[in-house]
């Protein structure tokens, strides 16, 4: 079973979220690259780039979206 969830934005971003936490990042396209940005919430809501529970896989990097590569690379929280 896949926690995480690719939801598409734009062409070169894709929200990642989690069946449990919610929204906990980005997949971003920089330079060709598909790049994960962690994002994380403080207390009051407001957004803290770089944060939340996948912090440490902060700019992982992906050949495309995939949700089955995004699981076998950030999963499990």
């Amino acid at each position: 079973m896949h926690e995480l969830k690719l939801h598409p934005v734009n062409a070169g971003v894709w929200r990642v979220t989690h069946s449990q936490v919610g929204h906990v990042g980005n997949l971003k396209l920089a330079g060709g690259v598909w790049k994960f940005k962690a994002i994380g919430y403080d207390p009051n809501g407001e957004v803290i780039p770089g944060g939340g529970p996948l912090t440490d896989r902060h700019n992982t990097s992906f050949v495309t979206p995939d949700e089955a590569a995004l699981n076998a690379a950030l999963g499990p929280l």
